[in-house]
């Protein structure tokens, strides 16, 4: 068994440990049909079949499908042993037939689980030769032959779950399972007595679908009747195909503690006990279990039921019922059990300060008071109850129960009995408990005033309060209404706040709700039913009651089978000498009998044949039955009867059962008395029958067999079956037997022994071909008759002869009833096409039907040149039909003869050639047979003509792209262009190329074919060049696209992507465009990123800039919500937005969501510290790597955090083959052509782009993100030597080869990645920008020093000394040697003006280093004092020698502090100035500088309050600035550092600034200030 552990709730760990066993029972066996093939037609299909397995075999230990792979391992094996035994031809002839057998259902097994295709066999099991096979006996055979597989797939699966497969046949006939459960041991720690209910469920319905099975358990932990110790066993039954069918069942436990109230109170003397209190639940999942999908042999079984295991199922087992009727309903099989479940209540505390603990008590009591003993089942396996009590929930005013108890009344006393509700409150102290008494109570009568059963479902009951003495009185209560709505239909209201009084009881305002369930065969809730099963009670209501019986529902008429058919035949008897009821009782028998032949109660088949065996009783209903059916076919031809007889002969089968063992019933008790009357009745019966047939009524259809097989028989019988078929199949009557019908006529028709038949066809083509159109095309794919009307359809046409098809054009009178037979037709065939009735794997199936499709369109294509073509009688939706026929025709799946295997194709090819050539070149010769109408159909047929063309077939591509150059020209020669065909083609092949087809072949063809015609066209040579051209263009990337659409690797399929939606921007074709980016943008999303999906939502934004409405949708829907932290970008996009809102749409509203938005966007650009992603160069080398990336570099922006080491991995798992290159430097045209992928990859860094509205200093935070978004350029620097090393100077060939990448657009964008180009940047320029560095580095840091006296001076001796230190000479002495040589001047001409500017910027580092020395010297200590000394000696040496070579620049230090301040800061200290003095501000000088030292960014001069000092002047400006500009010498404040001429730079700098200090104009300060 199995041992399952189940939790309960709360913290304690307990469970119960129980075995389940799924039984079954049924005693039904059948047999197989015996299959003899011949024997060498055997041997080579098993040779065909072995071959093709082995391929599949293959494929399948590739793919590593393992379990598959053995199966099939294990037929071949079996294929080959047997191939062998039957060529070893030792095997005796009975054994050899049973091996055949085997073979051949092994083979058709193994075609199914493959999915190959079905074989079809005749009776001996020998391949049917579709060719010598009529339409209609291919169609039953593969109708055999489907449901022989599924037999055997059936049997190899119940093999596979270890089920026994004749006890499931056993099942199929005889659904009816149950659930052995065997309760081992309850691990719960609970410390009183307990009751263990166990139940199925089903948690999708929410609801208990069997019995409880109850256990009482002591506080010992052993069964209170231990007795039942190791033998606590039951069998939940009734469970049927429907419970299978059901997604999810539960075994659930639930464990009530009988006791005290409370667990925790031990003074037991004072506590009240016996007290059901809710404890715990445990739920396990059997769905698997009752499915048989649990393959373990020790957890479940499938047992015939009390039959071979008795040691399970015995006396002793409990067995807990469905709550619902079983699917079959034995006669005798008698039940009256009504399930009650307590559902809530809702009850007031009264007096009482908290919820009342409240007990409901369930008894039954009769209409005199008297209490039923012994009818309440809390649970099987327990015994049965007087009252039930229900748990009890401590405190809780609205309590739940849901609690069930089986009720079983014996059925007499049903109508006289109700269910009492009492409820009392609990008190936890037995001194008090006792003295608590019934408040109130509730009850509902089992039997309705009509004498029908209580309704299914849930009950609202009144609460009644009255003195407990009084509600203990039966007739108190009992004239009063017991449920909510009774008191309606009484008049009163049921929803009242206050109490209302009736009689002596007072309606409650508490509430209280029951559900019941009524499972008996003898109380049925219909009173239709109910009359005809009591119509002793009233006779005169008999007519009416079986009338009646024709509308009840017939789940109910099932349920109470014996019970009805008895009631009739007793009607029957009882009026015997009467033939009054005779027709109605035979009427109903009739309804009877036809309702279980229906579907959906024929499981109920064995139930009448048990009836009718061993429970019927009528000795003379033999009489009476064959009077009523004589009758009815006598007077067949009388209006109204015809539907009565039609039913009758439907259950003709069953009325003779009933008559024959009347009959027999009655040759027992009377020694076969009236036997010659018996048989005279019957004689005249068939004659009546006879008669019947032999009439040439139009409401008879008339079938002789064995005459139909003469010429002149069918002459006379064939006109009159086709009217009658016509006649019923255009009502839609009785069509499965008109079908029947036609399918033995047309099969008679189809053989070579029955005479001619031409004349015969034809009148069934006359009379009933549109007909069966009609009726196909009216009938629903889900038609069960469907597929055996389709094939009527395809024996009708496969039988019609080149003669029939031209006499069908005669026979149509109007053109316009041509036309509609045509386009009927065309549209069925179609329909039929697209949507197949036939299942795939019925090839020779389909492939006939195809056969006869394509000689009737190409039959009736003649119909449409020969009345359908000239200009007056054209129809232009029927050749629309028929070219949209015959494309769907040539397209179907089932004719790609490329997706097939080798041996299949070869069959195909050799029985039917390929049918796609054949309707292609037709298409080709109507198309030119249209002449001047051709105009009509572009660009409408461009869509289908393309669909044909790229079929891969290269005959049928050669003949039909000339088509298009035809379409081209027809519509150049009406309108001047070919525009509406252009846009269609891009269009289509957009859809069809994306769709699978198409291939290079295709592009190759497209291109040759057309390019010849249009070069030989006088005005297409040029246009239509061009056009060809846009197409070939297009189907590379859409063929890039579609081959890399499916790749795991996104990247590249986002690659593409961008290709084609590029090219459709560059041809303007705006909704392909759009089409496409949002492909991208869902690629994007898919890999998380978010940036990238809205810039690329954003160019849609972009083309709906012109409608306001749009944009705001689009700026809404994405640009605000840009991904991560792209504030900016959602900032310039909500700027949009507010200038629609503000001056377009009004909506001050959303302008103000959006501001507020924005400032937090602002915020966060000052505040939030940002990630800032790397940027990686990656190269793709060789010819392995696809065409858009195929020796091409890219740029690619990395993830946030990601490493160079962690991007090179996602490479390489995107390309697992690639190998990694080891070097940065370009690779070689051997490395580029070679076969393999090589992949290089390194960092690059971006180079910052600051837009152009910066245009002064901004803050690090702000700038920071344009360091490393909205970049183009990225540099990646190498050394490189060139030319030989030189032993005196390696700086001589030594070169920084720095390559600058500029990508097509900016990232982050629509990618993560653009291709770029490189540049090579010479050693000299690299030598201006380390120079130009140097000088920077050597100012910030006096810079730093000067503004901050305490800064450690370590960093600047290491500095300085690194410069002026005799072996590195500055850094420049090798850029001397380097570059300063004639020979350098010689060869590089062109570099004379940098090689200036390097001298210029080696000149300006002297006075930098002199102002560092100065601040060093000031700032050594003592001890470091001769490493300052020594590093001044060699400042000196270096200053001699370049003032000496490249001239002398001067500086002082006050002023270079200003110049590398810039212009703002020294404007805004000036300014701040400016205003603190007289004049220059309103609060007349009372603002003072603070006297504010560091003058880092940020730290420039305030203004602050205070009192003007007399020392104050020295803050002035002429005092801090003027004043030392005047002892400046002359060549450095000429120099003007900031481009403007020395008297006008700082005017310009502040303007007003004289007036402000009142020294006169600039150009009389100037003079006066700057002497000349």
């Amino acid at each position: 068994g199995i041992a399952q552990k189940l939790c309960g709730c709360g913290t304690w760990g307990h469970g119960l440990v129980v075995t389940m066993v799924v039984l079954c029972g049924a005693d039904i066996s059948g047999q197989h049909e015996t299959v003899i093939p011949n024997e060498l037609p055997l041997i080579q299909e098993v040779t065909t079949t072995l071959r093709e397995w082995s391929i599949i075999w293959r494929q399948l230990y590739v793919q590593d499908n393992r379990e598959m792979f053995r199966s099939v391992r294990h037929m071949i094996y079996d294929l080959i042993e047997w191939r062998s035994q039957i060529l070893s031809g030792t095997l005796p002839q009975d054994e050899l037939k049973e091996l055949k057998k085997k073979v051949t259902a092994k083979i058709d097994y193994g075609n199914r689980i493959l999915d190959l295709d079905l074989v079809v066999r005749d009776e001996d099991g020998n391949i049917l030769d579709p060719e010598q096979t009529s339409t209609i006996s291919l169609f039953r055979a593969h109708e055999i032959a489907s449901k022989q597989v599924e037999e055997r797939l059936q049997e190899e699966k119940s093999q596979k779950q270890n089920i026994d497969i004749n006890r499931q046949a056993k099942f199929a006939a005889t659904p009816s399972f149950a659930l052995f459960v065997n309760l081992k041991n309850v691990v719960c720690k609970i410390g009183e007595d307990a009751e263990v209910l166990m139940s199925l469920y089903d948690p999708l319905e929410s609801k208990f679908i069997s019995e409880n099975y109850l256990v009482r358990w002591s506080s010992c932990g052993l069964p209170k009747d231990i007795d039942r110790l190791h033998n606590l066993r039951a069998v939940f039954t009734d469970l049927g195909s429907k419970d299978l069918k059901r997604e999810k069942i539960s075994f659930v436990c639930q464990i009530v503690r009988v006791g005290r109230m409370e667990l925790r109170d031990n003074n037991t003397r004072k506590l009240t006990s016996g007290l059901r209190r809710p404890f715990g639940v445990a739920v396990m999942d059997v769905t698997d279990i009752i499915n048989g999908k649990v393959d373990d042999e020790d957890k479940q079984h499938f047992i015939p039921f009390q039959k071979e295991f008795p040691h399970l199922v015995d006396r002793s087992t409990a067995v807990a019922r469905k709550m619902g009727f079983p699917e079959i309903i034995m006669p005798g099989d008698v039940r009256n059990d009504i399930y009650v479940t307590l559902v809530q209540g809702d009850f007031d505390k009264g007096s009482k300060t908290t919820a009342k603990n409240v007990e409901v008590t369930v008894s039954v009591y009769d209409e005199d008071g008297k209490r039923l003993e012994s009818v309440i089942f809390p649970g099987a396996g327990d015994e049965a109850i007087s009252e039930y009590k229900s748990v009890i929930y401590y405190q809780v005013k609205q309590p739940r129960w849901f609690e069930t108890v089986k009720v079983a009344i014996p059925i007499e006393d049903v109508n006289r009995s109700h269910l009492r509700f009492t409820f009392r409150h609990r008190s936890s102290q037995d001194s008090k408990d006792k003295s608590e008494k019934i408040f109130a109570l509730a009850f509902v009568k089992l039997m309705r005033y009509d004498g029908t059963t209580l309704r299914d479902g849930e009950h609202d009951l009144i609460v009644y309060k009255a003195e407990a003495k009084k509600l203990e009185d039966a007739s108190t209560y009992l004239s009063l209404p017991s449920t909510k709505i009774e008191l309606e239909e009484k008049g009163h209201s049921a929803t009242g706040k206050s109490m209302q009084n009736l009689g002596s009881c007072t309606i409650s305002k508490d509430s209280f709700q029951i559900s019941t369930l009524v499972c008996s065969t003898k109380l049925t809730q219909n009173v239709d039913l109910l009359g005809l099963l009591k119509w002793r009670s009233n006779t005169s209501l008999l007519h009416q009651n079986l009338k009646q019986l024709m509308k009840v529902d017939g789940g109910e008429v099932v349920k109470f089978l014996q019970d009805t058919l008895d009631a009739l035949f007793n009607i029957m008897m009882e009026n015997s000498e009467s033939e009054t009821f005779d027709t109605l009782v035979f009427d109903a028998l009739v309804f009877i009998i036809g309702l279980i032949a229906d579907r959906k109660f024929q499981h109920f088949n064995p139930v009448l044949e048990t009836y009718i065996k061993k429970h019927f009783s009528a000795t003379l209903a033999y009489t009476k039955l064959t009077k009523v059916l004589k009758t009815y076919v006598d007077n067949a031809e009388k209006c109204g009867i015809t539907d009565q007889l039609f039913k009758a002969m439907k259950a003709l089968e069953y009325i003779f059962k009933f008559i024959v063992r009347s009959r027999i019933l009655f040759n027992q008790l009377y020694e076969n008395k009236g036997e010659a009357d018996f048989r005279e009745s019957l004689l005249q019966l068939f004659k009546s029958i006879n008669e019947m047939m032999s009439s040439n009524s139009d409401q008879t259809v008339i079938v002789k067999v064995g005459a139909f097989h003469i010429s002149n028989c069918r002459e006379i019988l064939l006109p009159t079956m086709t009217d009658q078929l016509k006649y019923h199949l255009e009502r839609q009557e009785d069509l499965e037997a008109c079908c029947q019908l036609l399918s033995n006529i047309l099969e008679v028709l189809y053989k070579k022994d029955v005479g001619p038949t031409q004349r015969h066809v034809q009148i069934i083509m006359e009379n009933l071909l549109r007909t069966v159109n009609r009726t196909v095309i009216s009938m629903g794919r889900d038609s069960e008759l469907i597929g055996s009307f389709v094939a009527c359809m395809t024996a009708i046409l496969r039988q019609m002869e080149d003669y029939h098809y031209a006499h069908l054009i005669k026979t149509f009178g109007k053109m316009r009833s041509d036309v509609d037979f045509l386009m009927e037709t065309f549209i069925m065939f179609k329909n039929l096409i697209g949507k197949n009735v036939y299942p795939f794997d019925w090839v020779i199936m389909n492939m006939m039907q195809n056969k006869v499709f394509l000689r009737a369109i190409n039959q009736y294509a003649d119909m449409l040149n020969k009345k359908f073509l000239d200009q007056t009688n054209f129809e232009l939706q029927l050749w629309n039909n028929y070219f949209h026929l015959a494309v769907a025709f040539l397209t179907q799946e089932s004719l790609q003869l490329e997706n097939f295997s080798s041996a299949k194709r070869a069959k195909i090819l050799n029985k039917y050639g390929d049918m796609r050539r054949q309707i292609g070149f037709e298409i080709r010769d109507m198309w030119y047979n249209l002449g001047q109408h051709k105009i009509k159909f572009i660009p409408e047929m461009v869509g289908p003509i393309l669909e044909m063309t790229l079929i891969p077939e290269t005959e049928l591509r050669k003949a039909t792209i000339p088509i298009f150059f035809d379409m081209m020209q027809c519509e150049f020669h009406s309108t001047r262009s070919f525009q509406r065909f252009e846009n269609e083609i891009i269009t289509k092949l957009d859809h069809e190329v994306e769709g699978g087809r198409g291939d290079e072949q295709y592009k190759v063809l497209f291109d040759k074919i057309l390019l010849e015609h249009c070069r030989k066209h006088k005005y297409l040579a040029k246009s239509g060049e061009t056009f060809v051209k846009l197409v070939v263009r297009l189907m590379e990337r859409l063929l890039d696209y579609r081959t890399i659409m499916h790749d795991e690797n996104k990247e590249n399929r986002m690659s593409c992507t961008v290709n084609v939606l590029n090219f459709y921007k560059e041809i303007e074709r705006e909704e392909m465009y759009i089409r496409y980016l949002y492909k991208l943008c869902d690629l994007h999303k898919e890999c998380d990123n978010y940036t990238e999906a809205a810039y690329t939502l954003l160019l849609h934004a972009k083309l709906l800039k012109n409608s306001s409405s749009c944009l705001v949708k689009c700026g809404n829907s994405h640009g605000l919500r840009f991904a991560g932290d792209m504030w900016e970008e959602a900032i310039a996009l909500g700027k949009e937005l507010a200038e629609q809102y503000e001056n377009e749409m009004f909506d001050y509203e959303q302008l103000s969501e959006l501001l507020r938005k924005q400032a937090q966007f602002y915020e966060n650009i000052v505040k939030v510290i940002r990630p800032k992603p790397d940027y990686f160069a990656v190269g793709y080398y060789g010819q392995g790597f696809p065409t858009f990336i195929r020796n091409k570099v890219f740029i690619y922006r990395g993830k946030e955090y990601e490493r160079r080491e962690d991007f090179e991995a996602r490479l390489l798992t995107q390309f697992p083959n690639a190998e990694k290159m080891k070097t940065t430097s370009p690779p070689g045209d051997d490395i580029k052509t070679s076969s393999g992928q090589y992949i290089q990859c390194f960092t690059v860094k971006p180079k910052l782009d600051l837009p152009s509205k910066f245009h002064r200093p901004v803050s690090e935070q702000i700038v920071s993100f344009y360091r490393v978004n909205e970049v183009q350029r990225f540099e990646y620097s190498r050394p490189v030597r060139k030319g030989e090393k030189n032993p005196d100077n390696e700086f001589a060939n030594m070169w920084i080869e720095r390559t600058i990448y500029v990508t097509a657009y900016k990232l982050p964008g629509i990618l993560r990645w653009f291709e770029v180009k490189s540049v090579e940047i010479s050693p000299l320029e690299n030598a201006i920008e380390t120079m130009q560095l140097t000088n920077d580095k050597i100012n910030n840091m006096v810079q730093q020093h000067l503004n901050d006296p305490n800064l450690p001076i370590n960093p600047l001796s290491m500095l300085l000394n690194g410069i002026v230190d005799p072996a590195v000479m500055g850094g420049f002495a090798n850029y001397e040697k380097a570059f300063f040589t004639e020979k350098y001047m010689h060869e590089h001409p062109e570099d004379h003006d940098k090689i200036e500017k390097l001298k210029d910027l080696i000149a300006w580092q002297i006075p930098f280093l002199a102002e560092g020395i100065r601040i060093h010297g000031e700032k050594v200590t003592e001890a470091l004092r001769p490493f300052h000394e020594r590093m001044e000696a060699c400042f000196r040496q270096l200053k001699d020698k370049v003032e000496k070579q490249y001239g002398a620049r001067a500086i002082v230090s006050s002023l270079s502090i200003m110049f590398c301040l810039g212009k703002r800061r020294l404007r805004e200290d000036l300014v701040a100035l400016h205003k603190s003095l007289p004049g220059g501000d309103s609060r007349g000088g009372r603002a003072l500088l603070p006297g504010n030292r560091d003058r880092r960014r940020g730290n420039g001069l305030r203004l602050g309050q205070g009192r003007l000092r007399v020392g104050s002047r020295k803050n002035s400006f002429m005092e801090r600035v003027v004043e030392h500009w005047k002892g400046l010498p002359r060549e450095v404040w000429s120099a003007h550092p900031c481009g403007c001429p020395r008297n006008e730079w700082m005017w310009h700098l502040f303007p007003g600034l004289g007036t402000g200090l009142g020294l006169g104009t600039a150009q009389t300060q100037s003079q006066k200030t700057f002497p000349s």
